[in-house]
Order: C-alpha cells, then sequence, then structure tokens
C-alpha cells in the first residue's frame, strides 16, 4: 500500500509524458496577466466584472473539452486496435507459412524464412510510412539488397513488401506446395495487413476539422482573458495564481488531445511501435527455430520406418 501511494505521488509529479512543456509559457501569460489586472484592482480602476462569467458559461467550454479530448482518444485507441491486429494477422500468417507450405528442396525453407522476414519487413516500413520517415537500416536485415533499394523509391514501402508476400504465395499455389483452400486463408490474412495499413493512414491523414480546433482555442483565450475581471474583486492578490491554476487545467485537457490524436511518432504518449516490430522480429525468430513443416516430419518418419 505504502508502495502504490508513493508510485502515485511519483507520477502525479512526473514531467515526461505530461503536457507541462507545450502548456506552461500560456499558463504564465494567464498568471501574469490576473496579476495586471489585481494591480488595475488596487489603483482604484473599475475592473472588477463578475457579470463576465456568464459570457461563456463553464458547462459549455467543458463540453467542448470532453469531446475534443475524447474524439482524439478514440483515435489513439483505433491505431492501437489496428497495430494490435498487425501482431495477431502476422503471426498467423507466420504459422500458416510456416506449417502450410511444403518443402521440397533445401532451398524451400530459406525462400520460408525469407517470406517469414518479410512479414516483419510489413511492419517496420508500415511503422516508418506512418512517421513519414525513409527507407532506413532497420530493414537491410529483413529482405535482400535489392529488394531493400527497390523499395526506397516506393511511394508506399508497405504496399510493396505485401505485394512481394502475395507473389511468394502464389508461387508455392503454382508449384503445388500450397493447396487452393490454404492460399485462400492465407490470403485473407494478407488482406488484413493492408487493411489496416488502410485504417493507420486514415487516422494519420484526417486530422481534426481546422475550424473546430480554432474555435475552441479562440474560447480557451477568451474564457482565461475574462477569468480575472470576474474573480480580483473577492480574491485581489490571489486572482493571477487562481487564474493561473485554472487555466492550467483547460490548456492540459487541450493539449492532452492535440498530444494523442496522432499516435504514431515518437513522443511519451505515443504509441510503442519500435517495441511492437521487435517484439514481432523476436516471435517470428522463435517460430522459425520449430519444425518448419508437419510434411516434413511425416517425411522423415516414412523414411525411418522403410530404413
Amino acid at each position: 500500500m505504502t508502495f502504490e501511494k508513493k508510485r502515485w505521488f511519483q507520477i502525479a509529479l512526473q514531467f515526461r509524458g505530461s503536457v507541462i512543456g507545450a502548456i506552461y509559457t500560456r499558463v504564465l501569460g494567464c498568471g501574469l496577466f490576473g496579476v495586471f489586472v489585481t494591480l488595475l484592482y488596487q489603483l482604484k480602476v473599475p475592473v472588477s466584472q463578475p457579470i463576465l462569467g456568464s459570457v461563456i458559461p463553464s458547462i459549455v467550454l467543458g463540453l467542448l473539452l470532453v469531446f475534443r479530448t475524447n474524439t482524439a482518444y478514440e483515435r489513439f485507441w483505433e491505431g492501437r486496435k489496428c497495430w494490435g491486429s498487425i501482431v495477431n494477422n502476422t503471426r498467423n500468417l507466420a504459422r500458416q507459412i510456416w506449417v502450410s507450405v511444403e518443402e521440397v528442396s533445401p532451398k524451400d525453407r530459406e525462400a520460408k524464412i525469407a517470406a517469414l522476414n518479410l512479414l516483419v519487413a510489413f511492419a517496420v516500413a508500415t511503422k516508418l510510412h506512418l512517421r513519414g520517415e525513409p527507407i532506413n537500416s532497420e530493414l537491410e536485415d529483413l529482405i535482400s539488397t535489392s529488394r531493400y533499394f527497390q523499395l526506397k523509391s516506393m511511394n508506399n514501402p508497405p504496399l510493396e513488401v505485401a505485394f512481394w508476400i502475395g507473389d511468394y504465395l502464389q508461387q508455392q499455389y503454382n508449384r503445388n506446395c500450397l493447396n487452393s483452400y490454404q492460399l485462400t486463408s492465407i490470403q485473407e490474412l494478407l488482406n488484413n495487413l493492408v487493411d489496416n495499413l488502410g485504417s493507420c493512414e486514415r487516422i494519420l491523414r484526417t486530422p481534426m476539422p481546422l475550424a473546430y480546433a480554432i474555435h475552441l482555442k479562440q474560447l480557451l483565450l477568451l474564457y482565461c482573458f475574462l477569468l480575472p475581471f470576474q474573480m480580483v474583486q473577492s480574491l485581489e492578490w490571489w486572482t493571477g495564481v487562481i487564474v493561473a491554476l485554472v487555466s492550467f487545467t483547460l490548456f492540459g485537457i487541450e493539449a492532452i488531445g492535440l498530444e494523442i490524436e496522432n499516435p504514431f511518432g515518437y513522443d511519451a504518449n505515443d504509441l510503442p511501435l519500435d517495441v511492437i516490430c521487435q517484439t514481432m522480429k523476436r516471435n517470428i525468430d522463435d517460430l522459425t527455430s520449430l519444425s518448419p513443416s508437419v510434411r516434413s516430419q511425416e517425411l522423415d518418419e516414412t523414411s525411418n520406418v522403410s530404413v
């Protein structure tokens, strides 16, 4: 119980991952403006106007901020579900390819491992694509050199990787290493990967409507600007502090929505895409350490019996 209390206060006072760095200048500005209004009030300037509290009702501003945050969190959670689906579909694809594709020659195992590495390459390429970054050394160990340089010239690298995976599957079907039912099942999983890519692109390229964002910022500024005139008569020199606290709350909620609406970057509140890709790579490596194919095992057992 004591540990949980310490952990709670540690998180409450944590700077990394918070929005303090993004809003502290606005909070200080509001606080200083509150001090300025208090100074005018002490000089007998008629700045006390409690009636201004009815200009923007608090409940209206609160509902707008809640809507803004909820909309941003929906985008964040949808992005997480898309990447969870990418992980699950990759695992199922890898398992089915590793077990279902028959190995006719020794080179077939190398081709299968290359195909499984393409699944990880799809995830890494998707991560780079969503972050607007060029193809880099992360993909060098996952694909051949020719494909690596070919991928650098592509507008949508993960789609090209998906094409290579589909091409491999079709080749195995033409060689009778896959039957039509297996091909259909595996192709459906591959289609799901491309659908997940499209969903992530939709989140990335559909920002909050500009008019809504502008109007909310205008209301926030107007509300914080009018706040000292409402409070100065009762709070006097405490006005600046209270205005800063209120503005910290309001600007913080708005900044959280801005922080999480694009979950594919490097911020502390973004999705851990690097960790997810590394986990997928470890899963593939574990899978390839197992027996490559049930059919191969059966052939080995048959040959041992015949001997």
